[in-house]
């Protein structure tokens, strides 16, 4: 806001000079159709046991995958909470990719097969879980492609944020 020479008030919320100053600042709002990421708490600790993995690490994916919807479907077909692709379904033993437990487990199970392929070399296993293993097989090295990259980091630093809370 600003008050001019004739002492009017003036609100913008795009601002055209630089008399403008802030006024009030508001949080966005919370999206109330957006699940609560701790609905699924419960599901991503039994995963994380079964599977010998870390809650916080299998969030990060979940948040970087399908930030918490359930009903997320991807460009390419994947599906869920982990965005699973249809042709793992039946080695994942999923038969609703939308179940969030089916998901959830299937996805867990899926990241621990890579976590294991790569030796426990997390940078390797996300690029796999992202572009496919036989793409990191090929590079031998997280792969040259800026969405896999830029999904990597992303997950690294969901994980560190929820290794911290």
């Amino acid at each position: 806001m600003y008050i001019d020479s004739q002492g009017v008030l003036h609100f913008s919320n795009v601002p055209t000079s630089s008399q403008y100053r802030l006024y009030i600042k508001e949080r966005p709002a919370r999206n109330l159709n957006d699940p609560d990421p701790r609905v699924f708490d419960r599901i991503i600790r039994e995963a994380a046991q079964r599977h010998g993995l870390s809650e916080p690490l299998l969030k990060a994916i979940i948040k970087a995958e399908s930030n918490f919807n359930p009903r997320a479907v991807s460009k390419k077909g994947a599906k869920g909470l982990m965005q699973i692709m249809p042709k793992n379904f039946n080695a994942l033993n999923i038969r609703n990719p939308f179940n969030p437990r089916e998901n959830i487990m299937g996805g867990a199970k899926y990241f621990k097969n890579l976590h294991t392929r790569y030796k426990g070399k997390l940078p390797l296993a996300l690029a796999a879980y992202n572009a496919g293993p036989q793409v990191v097989d090929r590079y031998k090295n997280v792969p040259p492609y800026p969405e896999t990259r830029d999904y990597v980091e992303k997950v690294m630093k969901y994980y560190y944020v929820y290794k911290k809370s």
